[in-house]
């Protein structure tokens, strides 16, 4: 079981939001399966669509999110064609950072779970931020959901 807090990340149970992405032929290396990269690229999907699902940027046009930290456990090898679905969650928040988790599943087996710590941060001033007060606590209801 990988776990992250609380949350048994291969429960498909716990996600809150999905993200779909079809396997493409080029994702697979010379052993025949779905290469680590292309992993790498099925959170980047489920990341940015989650953040983007929960912040409004045009009302917080300074703020946006810096990537500081990504860790993958892949489970279980998988092959071309199919649609994988990405699970993502809000895991927890800090003072100026924020802990997504993520299952990847492919024919409802888990095959990866990914954990990425995001920092918030201005783009005026390229430094780590606090969030706005209003955006942390709409961040906390979705957390406890």
């Amino acid at each position: 079981m990988t776990k992250t807090s609380q949350f048994d990340l291969t429960d498909p149970k716990i996600y809150n939001f999905w993200t779909e992405v079809s396997l493409r032929y080029s994702d697979q290396d010379d052993l025949g399966h779905v290469n680590n990269v292309a992993y790498a690229a099925f959170v980047e999907a489920g990341r940015t669509d989650l953040l983007y699902q929960y912040v409004d940027y045009d009302k917080y046009p300074k703020l946006n999110f810096m990537l500081a930290n990504v860790n993958i456990n892949y489970l279980q090898e998988c092959h071309w064609p199919g649609t994988m679905r990405v699970g993502s969650r809000l895991t927890n928040l800090g003072t100026k950072s924020i802990t997504t988790g993520y299952g990847l599943f492919l024919d409802g087996i888990c095959r990866a779970t990914a954990e990425c710590v995001n920092v918030y941060f201005d783009t005026d001033t390229r430094k780590s931020v606090a969030p706005p007060e209003d955006l942390r606590a709409k961040l906390m209801d979705i957390l406890s959901e």
